[in-house]
Protein backbone atom coordinates (compact mmCIF):
# COMPACT_ATOMS: atom_id res chain seq x y z
CA UNK A 1 0.00 0.00 0.00
CA UNK A 2 1.41 3.23 -1.40
CA UNK A 3 1.06 6.92 0.67
CA UNK A 4 -1.70 7.50 -1.32
CA UNK A 5 -3.78 4.81 -0.64
CA UNK A 6 -2.90 4.74 3.34
CA UNK A 7 -3.88 8.58 2.85
CA UNK A 8 -6.95 7.53 1.10
CA UNK A 9 -8.00 5.16 3.53
CA UNK A 10 -7.22 7.07 6.57
CA UNK A 11 -9.94 9.78 5.12
CA UNK A 12 -12.21 7.18 4.55
CA UNK A 13 -11.85 6.24 8.08
CA UNK A 14 -12.69 9.60 9.76
CA UNK A 15 -15.73 10.42 7.30
CA UNK A 16 -17.19 7.21 8.01
CA UNK A 17 -16.47 7.45 11.53
CA UNK A 18 -18.21 10.95 11.66
CA UNK A 19 -21.22 9.96 9.96
CA UNK A 20 -22.13 6.59 11.81
CA UNK A 21 -21.69 5.62 15.48
CA UNK A 22 -21.51 2.08 14.00
CA UNK A 23 -18.41 2.74 11.94
CA UNK A 24 -17.04 5.22 14.89
CA UNK A 25 -16.87 2.20 17.54
CA UNK A 26 -14.61 0.44 14.73
CA UNK A 27 -12.17 3.34 13.95
CA UNK A 28 -11.43 3.60 17.92
CA UNK A 29 -10.57 1.50 20.70
CA UNK A 30 -13.49 0.99 22.92
CA UNK A 31 -12.80 1.38 26.51
CA UNK A 32 -13.81 -2.14 28.46
CA UNK A 33 -12.23 -2.66 32.47
CA UNK A 34 -9.40 -0.45 33.46
CA UNK A 35 -6.02 -1.42 33.82
CA UNK A 36 -5.41 0.22 37.36
CA UNK A 37 -8.01 -1.46 38.99
CA UNK A 38 -6.15 0.08 42.50
CA UNK A 39 -6.20 3.30 41.43
CA UNK A 40 -9.34 5.76 43.58
CA UNK A 41 -11.32 8.82 43.71
CA UNK A 42 -10.27 11.72 46.00
CA UNK A 43 -12.90 14.18 46.53
CA UNK A 44 -11.55 18.26 45.85
CA UNK A 45 -12.27 19.56 49.27
CA UNK A 46 -12.67 23.45 47.64
CA UNK A 47 -14.28 22.70 44.36
CA UNK A 48 -16.53 19.12 46.25
CA UNK A 49 -15.23 17.55 42.35
CA UNK A 50 -13.59 13.99 41.90
CA UNK A 51 -10.49 14.05 41.15
CA UNK A 52 -7.99 11.50 39.78
CA UNK A 53 -5.95 9.83 43.01
CA UNK A 54 -2.67 10.54 40.51
CA UNK A 55 -3.06 13.84 39.38
CA UNK A 56 -2.82 14.05 35.63
CA UNK A 57 -2.42 10.61 35.27
CA UNK A 58 -5.41 9.13 33.29
CA UNK A 59 -6.89 5.52 34.39
CA UNK A 60 -5.95 3.35 31.55
CA UNK A 61 -8.48 0.67 29.79
CA UNK A 62 -8.33 -2.65 28.12
CA UNK A 63 -10.30 -2.69 24.93
CA UNK A 64 -14.29 -4.51 24.65
CA UNK A 65 -13.32 -8.19 24.48
CA UNK A 66 -15.62 -8.75 22.23
CA UNK A 67 -16.11 -7.46 18.62
CA UNK A 68 -19.78 -5.99 17.54
CA UNK A 69 -22.43 -8.20 17.65
CA UNK A 70 -25.66 -8.05 16.06
CA UNK A 71 -27.79 -6.44 18.71
CA UNK A 72 -24.99 -4.09 19.37
CA UNK A 73 -25.81 -2.44 15.96
CA UNK A 74 -29.05 -2.37 16.49
CA UNK A 75 -28.43 -0.42 20.28
CA UNK A 76 -26.44 2.01 18.20
CA UNK A 77 -28.65 2.73 15.34
CA UNK A 78 -30.82 3.33 17.80
CA UNK A 79 -28.54 5.58 19.97
CA UNK A 80 -27.16 7.46 16.58
CA UNK A 81 -31.46 7.69 16.06
CA UNK A 82 -32.30 9.35 19.19
CA UNK A 83 -29.41 11.68 19.01
CA UNK A 84 -29.87 12.92 15.70
CA UNK A 85 -34.05 13.69 16.04
CA UNK A 86 -34.65 17.05 17.04
CA UNK A 87 -35.87 16.28 20.82
CA UNK A 88 -35.50 12.66 20.16
CA UNK A 89 -36.77 10.52 23.23
CA UNK A 90 -35.32 6.73 23.06
CA UNK A 91 -35.66 4.63 26.08
CA UNK A 92 -33.12 1.28 25.61
CA UNK A 93 -34.13 -1.62 27.88
CA UNK A 94 -31.66 -4.50 27.64
CA UNK A 95 -30.19 -7.79 30.18
CA UNK A 96 -27.37 -7.20 32.28
CA UNK A 97 -23.66 -7.83 30.56
CA UNK A 98 -25.04 -7.23 27.06
CA UNK A 99 -23.12 -3.96 26.59
CA UNK A 100 -26.10 -1.08 26.60
CA UNK A 101 -23.78 1.24 29.35
CA UNK A 102 -20.68 0.83 27.11
CA UNK A 103 -22.72 2.00 23.80
CA UNK A 104 -25.40 4.20 25.06
CA UNK A 105 -23.18 5.94 28.29
CA UNK A 106 -19.78 5.87 26.71
CA UNK A 107 -19.50 5.65 23.09
CA UNK A 108 -22.65 7.59 22.27
CA UNK A 109 -21.51 10.87 24.08
CA UNK A 110 -17.94 10.50 23.03
CA UNK A 111 -19.36 10.40 19.07
CA UNK A 112 -22.02 13.54 19.94
CA UNK A 113 -19.18 15.60 21.54
CA UNK A 114 -17.06 15.20 18.68
CA UNK A 115 -19.61 15.54 15.89
CA UNK A 116 -20.69 18.69 17.25
CA UNK A 117 -18.57 21.46 19.11
CA UNK A 118 -19.58 22.54 21.76
CA UNK A 119 -22.61 20.69 22.50
CA UNK A 120 -22.84 19.95 26.08
CA UNK A 121 -24.06 16.65 27.62
CA UNK A 122 -25.06 15.16 30.84
CA UNK A 123 -24.67 11.65 32.12
CA UNK A 124 -26.63 10.80 34.84
CA UNK A 125 -27.28 7.57 36.51
CA UNK A 126 -28.35 6.59 39.98
CA UNK A 127 -25.62 7.53 42.05
CA UNK A 128 -22.24 9.95 41.01
CA UNK A 129 -19.73 7.67 41.60
CA UNK A 130 -21.35 5.34 38.45
CA UNK A 131 -22.09 7.81 36.29
CA UNK A 132 -18.18 9.31 36.57
CA UNK A 133 -16.76 5.84 35.94
CA UNK A 134 -18.62 5.82 33.25
CA UNK A 135 -17.81 9.75 32.12
CA UNK A 136 -14.02 8.48 32.58
CA UNK A 137 -14.30 5.89 30.15
CA UNK A 138 -15.71 8.79 27.86
CA UNK A 139 -12.55 11.25 28.71
CA UNK A 140 -10.30 8.21 27.89
CA UNK A 141 -11.62 7.69 24.53
CA UNK A 142 -11.57 11.83 23.52
CA UNK A 143 -7.59 11.60 24.81
CA UNK A 144 -6.76 9.09 22.22
CA UNK A 145 -5.03 10.07 19.09
CA UNK A 146 -7.40 8.51 16.79
CA UNK A 147 -10.66 10.06 18.28
CA UNK A 148 -8.85 13.27 17.38
CA UNK A 149 -7.94 13.12 14.27
CA UNK A 150 -11.43 11.85 12.93
CA UNK A 151 -12.98 15.35 13.40
CA UNK A 152 -12.13 18.57 12.01
CA UNK A 153 -11.63 20.41 14.85
CA UNK A 154 -9.12 18.48 16.00
CA UNK A 155 -10.59 18.30 19.48
CA UNK A 156 -8.76 17.74 22.64
CA UNK A 157 -8.84 17.46 26.49
CA UNK A 158 -8.19 20.71 27.90
CA UNK A 159 -5.13 20.77 29.71
CA UNK A 160 -6.84 22.20 33.26
CA UNK A 161 -9.51 19.57 33.59
CA UNK A 162 -8.60 17.32 36.56
CA UNK A 163 -12.65 16.95 37.55
CA UNK A 164 -14.00 13.54 36.49
CA UNK A 165 -17.64 14.54 36.37
CA UNK A 166 -17.14 17.94 35.06
CA UNK A 167 -14.56 18.55 32.13
CA UNK A 168 -14.18 19.59 28.37
CA UNK A 169 -12.86 19.43 25.33
CA UNK A 170 -10.79 22.16 23.04
CA UNK A 171 -14.23 22.50 20.59
CA UNK A 172 -15.92 23.60 23.57
CA UNK A 173 -17.74 20.45 24.24
CA UNK A 174 -18.68 19.60 27.95
CA UNK A 175 -19.72 16.38 29.90
CA UNK A 176 -21.07 16.57 33.32
CA UNK A 177 -21.60 13.26 35.19
CA UNK A 178 -23.90 13.22 38.37
CA UNK A 179 -26.58 10.83 40.44
CA UNK A 180 -29.98 11.84 39.14
CA UNK A 181 -31.19 12.70 42.73
CA UNK A 182 -27.90 14.57 43.46
CA UNK A 183 -29.10 17.55 41.19
CA UNK A 184 -27.88 19.28 38.38
CA UNK A 185 -29.33 22.77 38.41
CA UNK A 186 -28.01 25.93 36.47
CA UNK A 187 -26.72 23.46 33.58
CA UNK A 188 -28.38 23.43 30.42
CA UNK A 189 -27.88 20.18 27.91
CA UNK A 190 -28.43 19.30 23.76
CA UNK A 191 -28.72 16.15 25.27
CA UNK A 192 -29.09 13.53 28.39
CA UNK A 193 -28.22 10.19 29.03
CA UNK A 194 -29.88 8.66 32.04
CA UNK A 195 -28.82 5.15 32.16
CA UNK A 196 -29.47 2.35 35.26
CA UNK A 197 -31.79 5.49 37.53
CA UNK A 198 -32.35 3.13 39.62
CA UNK A 199 -30.32 1.15 41.61
CA UNK A 200 -31.43 -2.10 42.77
CA UNK A 201 -34.97 -3.90 43.58
CA UNK A 202 -35.10 -2.47 47.04
CA UNK A 203 -34.89 1.20 45.71
CA UNK A 204 -37.16 -0.18 42.46
CA UNK A 205 -39.76 -1.43 45.40
CA UNK A 206 -39.96 1.97 46.81
CA UNK A 207 -42.92 4.39 45.80
CA UNK A 208 -41.07 7.00 47.46
CA UNK A 209 -37.59 6.49 45.67
CA UNK A 210 -39.27 5.97 42.06
CA UNK A 211 -41.35 9.43 42.93
CA UNK A 212 -38.60 10.85 43.97
CA UNK A 213 -36.73 9.94 40.39
CA UNK A 214 -39.58 10.35 38.14
CA UNK A 215 -39.95 13.99 39.91
CA UNK A 216 -36.36 14.56 39.66
CA UNK A 217 -36.76 13.29 35.63
CA UNK A 218 -39.70 15.48 35.23
CA UNK A 219 -38.74 18.62 37.52
CA UNK A 220 -34.68 19.30 36.92
CA UNK A 221 -33.52 17.11 34.13
CA UNK A 222 -36.33 17.89 31.28
CA UNK A 223 -36.03 21.05 32.43
CA UNK A 224 -32.38 21.54 31.53
CA UNK A 225 -32.85 21.16 27.99
CA UNK A 226 -31.58 23.59 25.03
CA UNK A 227 -34.26 23.92 22.40
CA UNK A 228 -33.61 20.38 20.78
CA UNK A 229 -32.15 18.37 23.60
CA UNK A 230 -32.46 14.45 23.28
CA UNK A 231 -32.80 12.40 25.88
CA UNK A 232 -31.51 8.35 26.38
CA UNK A 233 -33.20 6.28 28.45
CA UNK A 234 -31.30 3.06 29.24
CA UNK A 235 -32.64 0.57 32.10
CA UNK A 236 -33.34 -3.00 32.99
CA UNK A 237 -37.11 -3.12 33.69
CA UNK A 238 -36.65 -3.33 37.90
CA UNK A 239 -40.19 -2.53 38.69
CA UNK A 240 -43.45 -1.24 36.43
CA UNK A 241 -43.06 1.59 38.50
CA UNK A 242 -39.22 2.08 37.69
CA UNK A 243 -38.97 5.90 35.80
CA UNK A 244 -39.22 3.59 32.26
CA UNK A 245 -42.73 2.38 33.55
CA UNK A 246 -43.99 5.69 35.13
CA UNK A 247 -43.75 7.50 31.24
CA UNK A 248 -44.94 4.49 29.33
CA UNK A 249 -48.91 3.77 28.63
CA UNK A 250 -50.21 2.05 30.86
CA UNK A 251 -51.00 -1.42 28.60
CA UNK A 252 -47.35 -1.03 27.24
CA UNK A 253 -46.75 -4.93 26.94
CA UNK A 254 -42.67 -5.30 25.75
CA UNK A 255 -43.10 -3.89 22.08
CA UNK A 256 -39.98 -2.15 20.42
CA UNK A 257 -41.14 1.00 17.80
CA UNK A 258 -41.95 4.74 18.31
CA UNK A 259 -44.90 4.48 21.16
CA UNK A 260 -46.78 7.65 22.96
CA UNK A 261 -46.32 7.86 26.33
CA UNK A 262 -48.03 9.29 28.96
CA UNK A 263 -45.95 12.28 29.49
CA UNK A 264 -47.23 13.43 25.78
CA UNK A 265 -43.68 12.52 23.82
CA UNK A 266 -43.45 10.07 21.20
CA UNK A 267 -40.76 7.62 22.13
CA UNK A 268 -38.35 5.34 20.30
CA UNK A 269 -38.26 2.08 22.23
CA UNK A 270 -36.00 -0.73 21.57
CA UNK A 271 -36.89 -3.84 23.84
CA UNK A 272 -34.50 -6.34 23.65
CA UNK A 273 -34.86 -10.06 25.40
CA UNK A 274 -32.41 -12.45 26.74
CA UNK A 275 -34.81 -15.25 25.25
CA UNK A 276 -37.10 -14.25 22.38
CA UNK A 277 -41.02 -14.08 23.53
CA UNK A 278 -42.43 -12.32 20.81
CA UNK A 279 -42.92 -12.76 17.17
CA UNK A 280 -42.11 -9.36 16.32
CA UNK A 281 -38.78 -9.44 17.86
CA UNK A 282 -36.38 -6.52 16.78
CA UNK A 283 -33.42 -8.97 16.71
CA UNK A 284 -35.32 -11.14 14.26
CA UNK A 285 -35.09 -14.22 16.46
CA UNK A 286 -37.39 -17.22 16.79
CA UNK A 287 -39.14 -17.93 19.99
CA UNK A 288 -36.76 -19.48 22.32
CA UNK A 289 -33.83 -18.16 20.68
CA UNK A 290 -31.69 -16.92 23.17
CA UNK A 291 -28.78 -13.29 23.16
CA UNK A 292 -25.64 -13.44 21.96
CA UNK A 293 -25.18 -17.06 21.24
CA UNK A 294 -21.38 -16.67 19.48
CA UNK A 295 -20.82 -14.80 23.44
CA UNK A 296 -23.11 -16.25 25.86
CA UNK A 297 -23.48 -20.17 26.12
CA UNK A 298 -26.99 -20.86 26.12
CA UNK A 299 -26.18 -22.11 30.25
CA UNK A 300 -25.87 -18.79 31.09
CA UNK A 301 -28.91 -17.48 30.64
CA UNK A 302 -30.36 -20.90 31.75
CA UNK A 303 -28.99 -20.69 35.29
CA UNK A 304 -31.11 -17.96 35.54
CA UNK A 305 -33.87 -18.62 33.78
CA UNK A 306 -34.41 -22.11 35.52
CA UNK A 307 -33.20 -20.91 39.10
CA UNK A 308 -36.84 -20.70 41.03
CA UNK A 309 -35.31 -18.51 43.31
CA UNK A 310 -34.46 -16.01 40.56
CA UNK A 311 -38.49 -16.02 38.89
CA UNK A 312 -37.96 -12.14 39.39
CA UNK A 313 -34.55 -11.69 38.55
CA UNK A 314 -35.08 -13.21 35.45
CA UNK A 315 -38.19 -11.76 33.92
CA UNK A 316 -37.57 -8.41 35.18
CA UNK A 317 -33.45 -7.69 34.38
CA UNK A 318 -33.36 -10.21 31.24
CA UNK A 319 -36.75 -10.49 29.98
CA UNK A 320 -38.30 -6.62 30.43
CA UNK A 321 -41.07 -8.00 32.18
CA UNK A 322 -41.28 -6.32 35.18
CA UNK A 323 -43.73 -9.00 36.99
CA UNK A 324 -43.73 -12.76 36.23
CA UNK A 325 -47.13 -13.66 35.14
CA UNK A 326 -47.17 -16.79 37.51
CA UNK A 327 -46.58 -14.21 40.24
CA UNK A 328 -44.15 -13.29 42.16
CA UNK A 329 -45.38 -13.39 45.95
CA UNK A 330 -48.39 -14.57 45.39
CA UNK A 331 -48.91 -16.96 42.95
CA UNK A 332 -52.25 -17.07 40.22
CA UNK A 333 -52.66 -20.73 40.26
CA UNK A 334 -53.58 -20.83 44.00
CA UNK A 335 -55.32 -17.78 43.99
CA UNK A 336 -57.45 -19.01 41.02
CA UNK A 337 -58.17 -22.46 43.05
CA UNK A 338 -60.16 -20.95 45.50
CA UNK A 339 -62.74 -19.05 43.62
CA UNK A 340 -66.73 -19.37 44.39
CA UNK A 341 -69.83 -18.97 42.09
CA UNK A 342 -71.10 -15.64 43.39
CA UNK A 343 -74.68 -16.06 41.35
CA UNK A 344 -75.59 -18.82 43.34
CA UNK A 345 -77.94 -19.00 46.26
CA UNK A 346 -76.51 -18.30 49.76
CA UNK A 347 -75.48 -21.92 51.48
CA UNK A 348 -75.11 -24.17 47.94
CA UNK A 349 -71.97 -25.58 47.51
CA UNK A 350 -69.09 -23.79 45.84
CA UNK A 351 -71.03 -20.12 46.46
CA UNK A 352 -71.20 -17.68 49.67
CA UNK A 353 -72.04 -19.29 53.20
CA UNK A 354 -75.42 -18.49 54.10
CA UNK A 355 -73.77 -16.75 57.32
CA UNK A 356 -71.06 -14.17 56.89
CA UNK A 357 -69.74 -11.75 59.38
CA UNK A 358 -68.80 -8.23 57.53
CA UNK A 359 -65.84 -6.54 57.70
CA UNK A 360 -63.84 -4.02 55.28
CA UNK A 361 -60.71 -2.02 54.82
CA UNK A 362 -59.59 0.88 52.69
CA UNK A 363 -56.82 2.42 51.12
CA UNK A 364 -56.73 6.30 50.39
CA UNK A 365 -54.88 8.14 47.76
CA UNK A 366 -54.20 11.32 49.30
CA UNK A 367 -51.71 12.54 46.31
CA UNK A 368 -54.15 15.02 43.82
CA UNK A 369 -54.18 14.54 40.14
CA UNK A 370 -52.19 16.90 38.43
CA UNK A 371 -51.56 17.41 34.68
CA UNK A 372 -48.02 16.51 33.54
CA UNK A 373 -47.35 14.41 36.96
CA UNK A 374 -47.09 11.13 37.46
CA UNK A 375 -50.57 8.77 37.24
CA UNK A 376 -51.96 9.17 40.89
CA UNK A 377 -52.61 6.25 43.07
CA UNK A 378 -55.87 4.43 43.36
CA UNK A 379 -58.27 4.44 46.26
CA UNK A 380 -60.12 1.52 47.14
CA UNK A 381 -62.54 0.40 49.51
CA UNK A 382 -62.84 -4.04 49.94
CA UNK A 383 -65.82 -5.57 51.17
CA UNK A 384 -64.84 -9.05 52.69
CA UNK A 385 -66.97 -11.78 55.21
CA UNK A 386 -65.57 -14.38 57.60
CA UNK A 387 -67.64 -17.41 57.68
CA UNK A 388 -68.10 -19.36 60.59
CA UNK A 389 -64.85 -21.58 60.25
CA UNK A 390 -63.14 -18.25 59.95
CA UNK A 391 -62.58 -18.45 55.80
CA UNK A 392 -62.46 -14.82 54.19
CA UNK A 393 -64.75 -14.09 51.06
CA UNK A 394 -64.48 -11.62 49.06
CA UNK A 395 -67.67 -9.41 48.12
CA UNK A 396 -67.45 -6.42 46.99
CA UNK A 397 -64.95 -3.86 45.85
CA UNK A 398 -64.51 -0.27 44.78
CA UNK A 399 -61.83 1.80 43.25
CA UNK A 400 -61.22 5.07 41.37
CA UNK A 401 -58.48 7.69 41.05
CA UNK A 402 -60.48 10.12 42.59
CA UNK A 403 -60.28 13.39 45.21
CA UNK A 404 -60.61 12.55 48.91
CA UNK A 405 -64.43 13.48 48.94
CA UNK A 406 -65.23 10.93 46.22
CA UNK A 407 -63.88 8.24 47.43
CA UNK A 408 -64.68 8.98 51.07
CA UNK A 409 -68.67 8.81 49.43
CA UNK A 410 -67.74 5.84 47.98
CA UNK A 411 -66.91 4.52 51.19
CA UNK A 412 -70.16 5.58 52.30
CA UNK A 413 -72.10 3.70 49.84
CA UNK A 414 -70.34 0.74 50.57
CA UNK A 415 -70.85 0.33 54.39
CA UNK A 416 -74.84 1.70 53.35
CA UNK A 417 -75.28 -1.25 51.41
CA UNK A 418 -73.04 -3.85 53.60
CA UNK A 419 -73.84 -2.72 56.94
CA UNK A 420 -70.40 -4.02 58.64
CA UNK A 421 -71.46 -4.56 62.27
CA UNK A 422 -67.99 -5.66 63.01
CA UNK A 423 -64.66 -3.42 61.93
CA UNK A 424 -63.34 -1.51 58.86
CA UNK A 425 -59.30 -0.75 58.76
CA UNK A 426 -57.85 2.28 56.95
CA UNK A 427 -54.26 3.16 57.49
CA UNK A 428 -53.03 5.17 60.60
CA UNK A 429 -50.81 7.78 60.73
CA UNK A 430 -50.59 10.74 57.74
CA UNK A 431 -53.55 9.15 56.40
CA UNK A 432 -55.87 8.89 59.45
CA UNK A 433 -54.88 12.25 60.80
CA UNK A 434 -55.51 14.10 57.73
CA UNK A 435 -58.75 12.25 56.41
CA UNK A 436 -60.23 10.21 59.42
CA UNK A 437 -61.79 13.84 60.99
CA UNK A 438 -63.79 13.87 57.57
CA UNK A 439 -64.85 10.56 57.57
CA UNK A 440 -66.26 10.58 60.60
CA UNK A 441 -68.06 13.73 60.09
CA UNK A 442 -69.72 12.13 57.19
CA UNK A 443 -70.51 9.34 59.32
CA UNK A 444 -72.57 11.77 61.39
CA UNK A 445 -74.18 13.42 58.53
CA UNK A 446 -75.16 10.45 57.17
CA UNK A 447 -76.01 8.62 59.93
CA UNK A 448 -74.31 6.13 58.39
CA UNK A 449 -72.24 4.35 61.55
CA UNK A 450 -69.20 2.25 61.08
CA UNK A 451 -66.45 0.93 63.59
CA UNK A 452 -63.73 2.67 62.19
CA UNK A 453 -60.21 1.65 63.23
CA UNK A 454 -56.21 2.48 62.17
CA UNK A 455 -53.45 0.43 62.12
CA UNK A 456 -50.02 1.49 62.33
CA UNK A 457 -48.44 2.13 58.97
CA UNK A 458 -45.29 0.21 57.58
CA UNK A 459 -42.80 1.02 55.12
CA UNK A 460 -42.14 -2.82 54.17
CA UNK A 461 -45.20 -3.74 51.80
CA UNK A 462 -44.63 -7.24 51.70
CA UNK A 463 -44.09 -7.20 55.15
CA UNK A 464 -48.11 -5.86 54.88
CA UNK A 465 -49.53 -8.79 53.08
CA UNK A 466 -47.74 -11.41 55.44
CA UNK A 467 -51.00 -12.56 57.03
CA UNK A 468 -53.32 -12.45 54.07
CA UNK A 469 -50.49 -14.17 51.67
CA UNK A 470 -50.66 -17.17 54.50
CA UNK A 471 -54.21 -17.24 54.63
CA UNK A 472 -54.37 -17.25 50.53
CA UNK A 473 -51.98 -20.26 50.64
CA UNK A 474 -53.88 -22.45 53.42
CA UNK A 475 -56.69 -21.74 51.11
CA UNK A 476 -58.67 -19.66 53.52
CA UNK A 477 -59.19 -16.77 51.30
CA UNK A 478 -61.96 -16.98 48.51
CA UNK A 479 -62.65 -14.91 45.42
CA UNK A 480 -65.75 -14.30 43.21
CA UNK A 481 -65.93 -15.90 39.58
CA UNK A 482 -67.22 -13.01 36.99
CA UNK A 483 -66.31 -10.30 38.19
CA UNK A 484 -64.38 -8.12 36.73
CA UNK A 485 -62.66 -6.53 39.88
CA UNK A 486 -61.87 -9.55 41.19
CA UNK A 487 -59.78 -10.03 38.33
CA UNK A 488 -57.95 -6.74 38.49
CA UNK A 489 -57.50 -7.86 42.10
CA UNK A 490 -55.41 -10.96 41.02
CA UNK A 491 -53.61 -9.19 38.78
CA UNK A 492 -52.79 -6.95 41.42
CA UNK A 493 -51.67 -9.23 43.72
CA UNK A 494 -49.25 -11.67 40.89
CA UNK A 495 -47.69 -8.45 40.01
CA UNK A 496 -46.51 -7.08 43.46
CA UNK A 497 -44.38 -5.70 44.61
CA UNK A 498 -43.18 -5.20 41.29
CA UNK A 499 -46.86 -3.78 39.72
CA UNK A 500 -47.55 -0.27 38.73
CA UNK A 501 -50.75 -0.06 41.31
CA UNK A 502 -50.45 -1.79 44.83
CA UNK A 503 -53.46 -0.09 46.50
CA UNK A 504 -55.37 -3.31 46.15
CA UNK A 505 -52.85 -5.28 47.62
CA UNK A 506 -52.36 -2.42 50.18
CA UNK A 507 -56.39 -3.27 51.12
CA UNK A 508 -55.86 -7.04 51.09
CA UNK A 509 -52.96 -6.60 53.30
CA UNK A 510 -55.34 -4.40 55.96
CA UNK A 511 -57.35 -7.52 55.80
CA UNK A 512 -54.99 -9.80 56.66
CA UNK A 513 -53.64 -7.32 59.81
CA UNK A 514 -56.71 -7.03 61.49
CA UNK A 515 -57.58 -11.09 61.11
CA UNK A 516 -56.58 -11.24 65.21
CA UNK A 517 -59.38 -8.59 65.68
CA UNK A 518 -62.06 -10.99 63.63
CA UNK A 519 -64.62 -12.86 64.82
CA UNK A 520 -66.32 -15.87 62.96
CA UNK A 521 -69.72 -15.77 62.41
CA UNK A 522 -72.46 -16.88 64.28
CA UNK A 523 -74.39 -20.04 62.46
CA UNK A 524 -77.49 -20.35 64.85
CA UNK A 525 -78.55 -24.38 65.81
CA UNK A 526 -82.07 -25.10 63.97
CA UNK A 527 -84.34 -27.61 65.50
CA UNK A 528 -87.33 -28.35 64.07
CA UNK A 529 -90.39 -28.60 66.26
CA UNK A 530 -91.98 -32.01 65.87
CA UNK A 531 -95.79 -32.27 64.76
CA UNK A 532 -97.46 -33.05 68.16
CA UNK A 533 -100.83 -33.43 68.59
CA UNK A 534 -101.68 -31.04 71.83
CA UNK A 535 -102.78 -32.73 75.10
CA UNK A 536 -101.20 -36.00 74.10
CA UNK A 537 -98.70 -38.21 76.27
CA UNK A 538 -95.90 -37.41 73.55
CA UNK A 539 -96.97 -33.34 73.66
CA UNK A 540 -96.77 -33.49 77.52
CA UNK A 541 -93.66 -35.00 78.02
CA UNK A 542 -91.82 -33.20 75.15
CA UNK A 543 -92.97 -29.85 76.97
CA UNK A 544 -91.39 -31.48 80.16
CA UNK A 545 -87.61 -32.11 79.39
CA UNK A 546 -86.00 -30.00 81.37
CA UNK A 547 -82.74 -30.37 79.55
CA UNK A 548 -84.75 -28.58 76.40
CA UNK A 549 -82.12 -26.39 74.36
CA UNK A 550 -83.19 -23.21 73.99
CA UNK A 551 -83.22 -22.73 70.26
CA UNK A 552 -84.69 -21.31 67.56
CA UNK A 553 -87.99 -23.25 65.81
CA UNK A 554 -88.53 -23.17 62.78
CA UNK A 555 -91.99 -24.92 61.40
Amino acid sequence: MNDQEALERELLRRSRAAASLIEFSQAICVPGIPTLPDLVDEVDPITGRLLNRIEGEPWQFKPVESRIALHHALMMNHIQRTMLTPRGRGMLFCPPGVGKSTYGSVLGPSWYMGKFPGSQLGVLSYATGIAAKQSRRVRSICRDQDYTAIWDERPTLNDDQKAIDDWSLSSGSTLMAAGILAGITGNRFDGAVVDDPVANREQADSPTICDKIYNEFIDTVSTRAKPNMWILLIQTRWSENDLAGSILPLDYNGESGLIKCRDGQIWDVLCLQAECERIDDPLGRKIGEFMWPEYFPEAHWLSFRDNPRAKRTWSALYQQRPAPGSGIIFQRERLEQTRYDPDLARGQPNGLPAHLRIYGASDYAVTEVEVGKKEPDFSEHGVFGMDNNGELWALDWWYGQVETDVSVEAFMAKARLWKPIAKWWHEGGLIDKSIGPFIRRRMRDTQTYVNLDSLPSMQDKSMKLEAFHARVNAGHVHFPHKRAWADRVFDILVKFPAGRFDDAADVCGLIGRGLDQMTPAYVPVVQHRPLLVPFTGAWIEYGSKPDKPKVRYTS
